[in-house]
């Protein structure tokens, strides 16, 4: 009956194409961080103060310097990259002082050095730094960065009254399947709420502790 009725034909090559390309998808975020990433993050030297021209010298600083062919190929993009408010959709625009050309660009840019491309958020209201947070926009922030082509998210935990960490860290885990793009999700919860005994089923790595200095 299926093979006489072509719109039956169609909607069943849809689905097979559609269950095809799932399954695609989960097997590329099964695969991310057989290994522990290695890579650099702009926090601890630069905190907010960063801009294009100085996180470029870095990425070609981190080529020229052999870390790259030494197994670090992660550039990951702290707090403070963004305005302190979200555009008129509700979406985070990167700040336009600090780059001109727009956070694709630059992911553009990492990417054509060879490494992997890694952002900042936070499951709060707000960053740790009072940018906004992604609290009630998971799923819309996660579209936003698999379009600019983000391989990495790390996910803090600040501004975060009344919220439950499990909850907060699954709901965004599901927003960056269901955005399509392979991303390493970092919980960043400090420990708080003993991530390790639930968050190997949401992301690849958790903090396990507050932050650390030199």
């Amino acid at each position: 009956t299926i093979m006489n009725n072509p719109a039956k034909n169609i909607i069943l090559a849809l689905l097979v194409t559609l269950v095809a390309v799932s399954s695609s998808i989960a097997q590329k975020f099964e695969n991310l961080a057989q290994t522990p990433p290695m890579g650099w993050n702009s926090w601890n030297t630069f905190q907010t103060k960063i801009d294009e021209p100085l996180l470029k010298g870095m990425v070609d600083t981190y080529v020229s310097s052999g870390m790259k062919d030494a197994g670090y190929t992660y550039f990951v993009l702290d707090d403070g990259w963004m305005s302190m408010e979200r555009d008129k959709d509700g979406n985070l625009v990167a700040d336009p002082k600090k780059f001109p050309n727009g956070m694709k660009a630059f992911a553009d840019y990492v990417h054509s050095k060879g490494l992997k491309f890694g952002i900042y958020n936070c499951a709060g209201t707000k960053t740790c730094a009072g940018y906004p947070g992604t609290r009630g926009y998971e799923y819309q922030d996660a579209r936003l960065y698999a379009s600019w082509g983000v391989d990495y998210l790390k996910f803090d935990w600040c501004n975060t009254q009344g919220i439950n960490a499990k909850e907060a860290y699954a709901t965004m885990a599901k927003a960056i399947r269901a955005a399509g793009r392979p991303m390493i999700f970092s919980l960043c919860e400090w420990g708080q709420h003993l991530p390790w005994k639930w968050a190997a089923k949401d992301g690849q790595l958790w903090r396990s502790t507050g932050d650390i200095g030199n």
